[in-house]
């Protein structure tokens, strides 16, 4: 299945791990409390929008009382961003930087919260550079603090720095071995094409989850690294079981949706995602929705879910949201290879990721540049990551640039992956292997 990058989770995060003997470490040595919101995979989810939507009403009444109160207004800073995830409302953001950037106008020395929720909030705004910054700056204050570290490792991870990205999961390990902490480490090992002990990191938080929520966190995970290594009906299973223990998972709905589809349950899978969309228009159920549609052969109907999804895209952009990462992945696909490129080429030169490099090297073939996109394609295989869609395109570009023996490797390993990757890309490797292979 496609993949983009979450806006408001930073989509990813991590990065790979030196040594996972932590996964062994039993001690936990108390830490601060955490902000409500550190993005990416380790968000730890306190609750649906509606208990987040009480939390904030509970604090802007105590804030009404008590308006000098630097740690109220991180929280309130901290919880917008968690509410504009769980929603997401991109207009929460600028009320977040301003509840945050009131606390430290009243608390300007060691206030580790503030500044961990400015890391957040540039996290969630894809600023990933001032995330790094900010993050930077509470660990000094506070570092023994764990929940900066978290905040830390998704800008790094999404910079492509991968060594400091390590050293960022390990020393949350280290600090705080918890559902947070152990589910950022599982990212990192699937980055790393180490899904065995992914899978693993991800049972042990779902070990240490103390409430439903949490639990329907895990499972939904467990699901995605399920579905991603070619087990749709297991991926099934996992997100039942995280609806079964929060049914407004809306993650777990449209997780359902894309495992229905690989099942050949498509009418269950349109009707799945439109209830996600309806419940939480985050874009990637948009484009997921629009893309199964396409396959479909209602284009009519997809044409009309990508209209949606570049509504969001504008209204994401006018709250302050850098997202030429998704805005050129669509383009790519659906829209102007030229202006993708363009986007992408811009998203290059702030961050060198491995989903970046994918996206510009799919954006270069698209646009008929298969010299200059087969580098950036083989960098974003750097990690090791076995993710099918980055294989199949890699592969495409071989095959246009004649390499047709290294086209057979990789689009056989695509579909080896997971070859229920894409409704619109998987059967076209299929098709072109079997072409390759001397079948038609």
């Amino acid at each position: 299945m496609r993949r983009l990058a979450l806006i408001a989770t930073a989509a990813a995060l991590c990065a790979g791990l030196t040594g996972f003997a932590v996964l062994e470490h039993s001690a936990d040595p108390p830490g601060p409390p955490a902000p409500l919101s550190a993005p990416g995979r380790g968000d730890s989810v306190p609750g649906g929008p509606q208990s987040m939507g009480a939390v904030i009403t509970k604090l802007q009444a105590g804030l009404r009382q008590q308006p000098a109160d630097a740690a109220g207004w991180a929280q309130l800073g901290s919880a917008y961003v968690e509410q504009a995830r769980l929603t997401v409302d991109p207009t929460l953001y600028p009320k977040s930087e301003s509840a945050l950037r009131r606390s430290l106008a009243l608390q300007p020395q060691d206030n580790t919260a503030a500044l961990t929720g400015m890391a957040g909030l540039a996290n969630a705004r894809h600023q990933f550079g001032q995330a790094r910054e900010w993050a930077g700056k509470a660990v000094a204050v506070d570092p023994y603090a764990w929940a900066p570290y978290g905040a830390l490792n998704d800008a790094l991870t999404q910079l492509g720095d991968d060594p400091a990205a390590q050293d960022a999961v390990q020393h949350m390990l280290d600090l705080h071995p918890s559902t947070e902490s152990f589910t950022r480490a599982s990212y990192a090992l699937e980055l790393h094409g180490r899904t065995t002990e992914a899978a693993q990191a991800l049972q042990r938080a779902l070990d240490d989850a103390s409430s439903p929520a949490d639990v329907a966190f895990c499972q939904h995970y467990l699901g995605e690294l399920a579905f991603n290594t070619g087990h749709p009906q297991q991926a099934l299973d996992h997100y039942h079981r995280a609806l079964a223990a929060d049914p407004t998972y809306t993650a777990s709905l449209a997780g359902s949706a894309r495992a229905e589809a690989a099942l050949g349950q498509t009418d269950r899978a349109v009707t799945d995602y439109r209830a996600a969309v309806a419940r939480v228009p985050q874009p990637q159920y948009v484009l997921e929705l629009g893309e199964l549609l396409q396959s479909l052969g209602r284009d009519g109907e997809a044409r009309t879910e990508y209209g949606v999804l570049r509504a969001e895209q504008e209204l994401f952009a006018a709250n302050g949201v850098v997202d030429d990462l998704n805005l050129g992945q669509y383009q790519a696909d659906h829209g102007d290879p030229q202006l993708a490129v363009t986007l992408l080429t811009a998203e290059w030169h702030r961050r060198h990721s491995v989903l970046v490099a994918d996206a510009l090297g799919w954006a270069l073939h698209r646009a008929g540049r298969d010299a200059a996109a087969l580098p950036l394609a083989r960098q974003a295989d750097r990690l090791g990551w076995r993710d099918a869609l980055l294989r199949y395109h890699r592969g495409v570009i071989e095959q246009s640039l004649g390499d047709d023996a290294s086209a057979r490797t990789d689009l056989a390993g695509a579909l080896a992956a997971n070859p229920h990757f894409s409704p619109l890309h998987a059967p076209d490797a299929r098709t072109r292997l079997a072409r390759l292979q001397g079948h038609r």
